[in-house]
């Protein structure tokens, strides 16, 4: 029998996400999109708020366009709890595009790109890969240049592997240079095609300008294949970017859902966590806590009110985890075991590499009972550290009780991921209950 409709409704809306979310330009303008339909608000990063804000408003703000910070404001304030937020990151493992990026070897047309992120490497080898992101034209003055964006949306490149023929050790493992090995194929050349400039030229068409008004550009390459239900029943979710694009979609589509009467609800989603968080629109910056103090600021609330909610709020950093994997059980923990359709996973690492407490923890595991969600601990192997998230980026300088979870998932970083098909809608509605419980 096939997963219940809920299941597979909350799964198809979110391959819709994915197939948009080309880029974390695209995924914030996807965001966009959603926050707009649902009567939220644009305001500008930049500008004076203070005519702008009223309690009982919905609002959301995009920060250098890869990071956006959405809120809704409720009729008044509470004496305590008035500050929830639900965190994620717009960015995947991918390839990203470097300046003058035109190589013409033996008739091919190549790209030159570098990696981005902790990708896994032969996943990428001989797909349909297109390319996404944002182009930086003349503007009426150096400082205001024009912003367009861009998405291929059609297969235009290509890695291809290298044949078993002349690699006979292939099956027993290869390591692959990414300046010589996983270069892009964009073009085989010939006496009427590709030209020094074949790319730029391309790109120009692309976003409908001339070469020479082209001054710079953030493309990345990314995996065009669309996201599938697979499985028997239909019991899983095999699609790119499920890292962490399943994550964006329920943090904002739990903010559209919930209704809370008091205090301030904030759904983020930053970008550069893959690499590290420590940008200005990324988890390590000021991007959040300059937006929370303003909203207080424009709602004539005392610092003292927003320092004070700071430590009595609380927040998921909302992220993806490891399940058992079906072929090596022996890779996670021997005593907690995370499968997928198992409910949301709450992730905890005694090195703070992923955000919890005790207290933490439990609040999560009563916002699932609440929800009706079934939840499960995460934790590495002890001998395996695996990797880390936001959460304990941004705690540090946001110091309120906070929490990492995730829906669980198998090949994280592959060109293509696995996930339960039951799991991103535990997922929403965890974070539904999170910004809309009394």
């Amino acid at each position: 029998m096939a997963a219940e409709h809920k299941y597979i409704n909350s799964a198809n809306y979110l391959l819709e996400r994915i197939e948009k979310s080309t880029s974390p330009f695209h995924a914030v303008l996807a965001a966009g999109e959603d926050l707009d339909e649902a009567g939220f608000i644009s305001l500008d990063f930049s500008s004076d708020w203070d005519m702008e804000l009223e309690y009982g408003g919905k609002y959301y703000v995009t920060v250098y366009d890869s990071t956006l910070i959405a809120f809704t404001i409720g009729g008044t304030m509470a004496k305590e709890g008035n500050l929830r937020l639900a965190m994620a990151h717009t960015d995947f493992p991918c390839f990203k595009i470097k300046p003058s990026p035109e190589m013409k070897q033996n008739g091919y047309g190549r790209l030159n790109v570098e990696p981005y992120g902790g990708m896994i490497n032969y996943s990428w080898l001989d797909r349909p890969l297109s390319i996404a992101g944002k182009v930086a034209l003349k503007g009426e003055d150096a400082f205001h240049p024009e912003v367009r964006f861009v998405d291929f949306a059609r297969p235009v490149a290509t890695i291809p592997s290298l044949a078993i023929h002349m690699n006979r050790e292939v099956n027993k493992g290869v390591e692959f240079n990414h300046q010589r090995d996983m270069l892009p194929i964009v073009e085989v050349l010939g006496e009427s095609l590709g030209g020094e400039a074949f790319f730029m030229e391309a790109l120009a068409r692309e976003c409908g300008a001339e070469v020479d008004e082209i001054l710079d550009y953030e493309l990345y390459i990314y995996q065009y294949e669309k996201g599938d239900l697979v499985g028997l029943s239909e019991t899983m979710i095999s699609s790119p970017r499920l890292d962490n694009i399943t994550s964006v979609t329920a943090c904002i589509k739990g903010l559209i859902q919930a209704q809370r009467d008091k205090g301030i609800n904030i759904a983020v989603v930053f970008d550069h966590e893959e690499v590290g968080s420590r940008s200005k629109q990324g988890a390590a910056g000021q991007a959040l806590p300059y937006v929370i103090e303003r909203i207080y600021d424009a709602l004539g609330l005392s610092r003292a009110q927003y320092l004070k909610d700071i430590t009595d709020g609380f927040a998921l950093s909302v992220d993806v985890a490891h399940c058992m994997h079906p072929n090596q059980p022996d890779k996670n923990d021997p005593t907690n075991p995370v499968k997928m359709n198992g409910g949301v996973a709450i992730k905890m690492a005694a090195r703070q590499s992923y955000v919890s407490t005790c207290e933490s923890v439990a609040t999560v595991q009563q916002l699932c009972a609440m929800a009706d969600v079934p939840c499960q601990k995460f934790v590495n192997r002890s001998d395996i550290p695996g990797g880390g998230t936001l959460g304990s980026i941004a705690s540090a300088y946001l110091p309120m009780q906070m929490q990492d979870v995730g829906v669980a998932m198998a090949g994280m970083h592959s060109a293509r991921e696995l996930m339960g098909v039951k799991d991103q809608y535990y997922l929403e509605q965890l974070i539904t209950c999170l910004f809309g419980f009394k």
